[in-house]
């Protein structure tokens, strides 16, 4: 077909078959428009080129569409396959597309180790130890972390600090850890309690119980109290757990998923059940582009979430859904074993499916009635700052150092929806006057909008500065040499006379005198909003390089001492301290230390 010619859906009709296969919808420029699956592609196809009941934004599909082609596939379950790569690779406009990429973590049991330890894991599971999971979030691996400190009091430090540890740190004072660091705690005794811990992250809470409880009545008949009341005080912990978090005594493992559309947006909710245990949730929220009904969203939804990902053996699902065998098939074959979907369910099941309905629903309601109110602060913040249209996309810039230690600059970005968290950028300032404020942001500014404008990059509707007039100043000197006066509207916010929230004057070019919106004003909740944001991003990135720089040794520095001549001298000086302290000619005596590497090593502490 000639490119160059409108698009023509008879002439394209024509020559689909009925097999099924992946359409694939193109626009005037070459860009992906949409990427579906079909059992019947001729007949899915003609449903979109049909003169009557489609929704208006999939009308505004259908008329961008320049180009059209299909893929035959001998299954349905191929096409499935086929859809979701090309979906994944070419994000199209008009798909449903699960931007939360990140990958689920897990909690993982440290193997080699003399004292092994449980930690939070996310990534692939190459590493070996064992591993406990995937929870739906974080959050429930701290929780599950913070139950193994209180009831077994196993160790959460790293290697490196267990291995130099003197004495027993705040840990084992507040009875979160045995202390094995300093030998308070026998290998024997330690392993038990980590064997313990594995029994009720895997959900065995029951045997493990009944095995306590046990040992509980033994140690109580030899008159051995005080490890008795041990045993019982652990019982006590973990049935605390287990009100908490069991909602289902047969061990299941489950996903529920569901989904709530409400004024054009979509929120889909997955609840996670492992070993009987409610872990929590984890919900994804994004426009509805061509206005589809729950069932399709959530056909959609599903390969994207589970292709390439861990797959429970039992998924339940608060609509039905068409492809229902189809799916199942793929999962169970990426899988390795049966993976069962329903919708219609019973008794306990329903239950689950009902509440996960009712907290997805919550959760976008909430969503909305915060983006709603987002709207209006940024209309409120357009109309105090003088701009002609409301802005779309805000950037903030910070500055953040300890007595000019490792300037770190900030830039964080908000659009009408929020935080835009994959557009923030973290800059190391260097080759200014320490502790100088008003060099660091030029230098910021101007490698931030000088890198936008090589790579053609989008420009924002308005700039925050944390700062004052002198900033402002700053910011107008490397928009003019940047040619973006003109273009970007400039703002500096600054804290009041007593520095309390609510009280920030607002800059403006040209205008001597600042704004003062007042603690009411919804521009000034805005705007304290954004500045924040920007102020803990600086604060974080400046003490990761902070601490970094800190912890790297100084032997680190000197040309011609790699990993193991720095470990020879630490081993023969026995410190950091002694290394600094000794001479030429003691540093000479050290096994592979030439007399021109021991007095370059002396000049680097004493020059």
């Amino acid at each position: 077909m000639n490119d160059q010619h409108p698009f023509d859906p008879d002439a394209f009709l024509s020559s689909v078959s009925e097999m099924p296969g992946v359409y694939i919808y193109y626009d005037a420029e070459g860009g992906t428009l949409y990427v579906g699956k079909a059992g019947n592609l001729r007949k899915r196809v003609s449903a979109y080129f049909r003169k009557s009941g489609l929704s208006p934004r999939t009308r505004l599909m259908v008329s961008r569409i320049h180009r059209a082609e299909t893929q035959q596939t001998r299954t349905e379950s191929e096409a499935l396959l086929l859809e979701n790569n090309l979906i994944k690779h070419r994000r199209p406009r008009f798909n449903v597309l699960l931007r939360d990429d990140k990958s689920y973590p897990y909690i993982r049991l440290t193997s080699g180790d003399a004292y092994p330890r449980f930690a939070f894991y996310r990534g692939r599971r190459s590493r070996p130890g064992k591993y406990f999971g995937p929870y739906p979030g974080a959050g429930a691996v701290r929780e599950m972390l913070g139950h193994v400190q209180k009831i077994f009091r196993l160790r959460q430090c790293n290697d490196a600090t267990f291995r130099n540890r003197s004495r027993p740190c705040l840990q084992y004072q507040i009875k979160r850890c045995s202390g094995p660091c300093v030998g308070l705690v026998s290998r024997e005794d330690y392993l038990e309690d980590v064997r313990q811990a594995e029994a009720m992250i895997s959900g065995q809470d029951t045997k493990l119980m009944e095995e306590l409880s046990r040992r509980m009545e033994a140690a109580s008949d030899r008159l051995e109290f005080e490890q008795a009341a041990e045993f019982r005080d652990r019982i006590a912990r973990l049935q605390r757990v287990r009100e908490n978090q069991y909602i289902d005594n047969q061990g299941t493992d489950a996903d529920v998923v569901a989904v709530a559309v409400e004024s054009g947006t979509i929120c889909f909710g997955v609840i996670s059940i492992r070993s009987g245990r409610n872990l929590g949730g984890r919900f994804h929220i994004q426009p509805n582009p061509l206005d589809q009904e729950p069932a399709e969203l959530l056909e959609a939804f599903l390969p994207q979430n589970y292709l390439g990902a861990s797959i429970p053996p039992e998924i339940l699902l608060s609509h039905r859904i068409e492809g229902r065998a189809s799916l199942q098939q793929v999962l169970s074959l990426e899988a390795g074993s049966r993976v069962v979907i329903k919708s219609r369910c019973r008794t306990t099941r329903a239950r689950w499916i009902e509440g996960a309905r009712i907290n997805t629903g919550d959760r976008l309601r909430v969503y909305l009635n915060e983006h709603s109110q987002l709207s209006r602060q940024f209309e409120a913040l357009a109309a105090l700052v003088g701009l002609e249209e409301t802005p779309d996309r805000i950037e903030c810039f910070d500055i953040s150092h300890t007595l000019g230690e490792r300037t770190v600059g900030s830039c964080v970005v908000f659009d009408s929806r929020g935080a835009v968290k994959s557009d923030y950028r973290k800059f190391n300032v260097s080759g200014v006057r320490e502790g100088d404020d008003y060099d660091a942001m030029e230098q910021v500014l101007f490698r931030r909008y000088r890198r936008v404008l090589e790579d053609d990059g989008k420009l924002p509707d308005l700039v925050l500065i944390d700062g004052g007039k002198g900033q402002l100043a700053v910011a107008e000197r490397v928009f003019g040499e940047l040619q973006l006066a003109e273009q970007v509207p400039l703002v500096a916010v600054s804290k009041g006379p007593e520095r309390r929230a609510g009280e920030e004057q607002i800059h403006l070019p040209g205008r001597r005198v600042p704004i003062c919106p007042g603690g009411a004003s919804p521009a000034s909740h805005l705007i304290q909003r954004i500045r924040d944001e920007a102020h803990r991003f600086a604060i974080a990135g400046h003490r990761n390089r902070r601490d970094k720089a800190r912890t790297r040794s100084v032997l680190e520095e000197i040309e011609g001492v790699g990993e193991k001549r720095r470990r020879d001298l630490l081993r023969y000086f026995g410190g950091i301290g002694e290394v600094r302290r000794a001479g030429i000619e003691e540093l000479a005596r050290v096994p592979g230390i030439s007399p021109k590497l021991a007095e370059r090593i002396y000049n680097q502490f004493h020059t």
